[in-house]
């Protein structure tokens, strides 16, 4: 009875996953679309992809100093 459960969930989990990815392929038509009707301006565009730049790069700092050995003091490369 567990393992079905289990089963379950992991289909399930992936079933989101799959809805995330499409929902993250219609972002660029969207906002080729608010750029083409005037609803967001070009200045408007490119603040957006600093944001999402600096989001990635804050990410990829947040993730460097996961590879620390606490045990030893000293980092692992």
């Amino acid at each position: 009875m567990a393992v079905a459960k289990e089963q379950e969930m992991k289909a399930m989990v992936q079933e989101m996953r799959a809805k995330v990815v499409e929902a993250e392929a219609e972002v660029p038509k969207a906002l080729a679309a608010a750029l083409r009707e005037g609803k967001i301006g070009v200045l408007d565009y490119y603040n957006l992809q600093n944001l999402i730049a600096d989001t990635q790069m804050r990410d990829s700092i947040s993730k460097m100093g996961k590879n620390d050995d606490p045990s030893s003091g000293k980092k692992q490369i």
